[in-house]
């Protein structure tokens, strides 16, 4: 039996404003932040420290895609190599 190797590459990028984009989606939703919650698989704290830009390591770009597909907008979000 081998033993597996795994290489994680991380890349990270600063978006001044995303989280007040993400809060004016939410509000013009006006869908209930629980909702959302629910259908992204986050929780309402969660939210609201994204909305806050308050969290700590950042948030995942398939979280991001799911915010994105939830409110059905584009924040504008890429990565060099997407």
């Amino acid at each position: 039996m081998a033993v597996k190797v795994r290489r994680i590459i991380k890349h990270e990028i600063d978006v001044p404003g995303l989280g007040e984009r993400i809060k004016i989606a939410r509000e013009a939703s006006n869908r209930p932040v629980t909702k959302l919650c629910k259908e992204v698989g986050i929780s309402r704290n969660y939210w609201y420290q994204l909305e806050a830009e308050a969290v700590l390591g950042g948030v995942a770009i398939d979280t991001l895609r799911k915010i994105e597909s939830v409110l059905g907008i584009d924040l504008g979000v890429q990565f060099d190599e997407e």
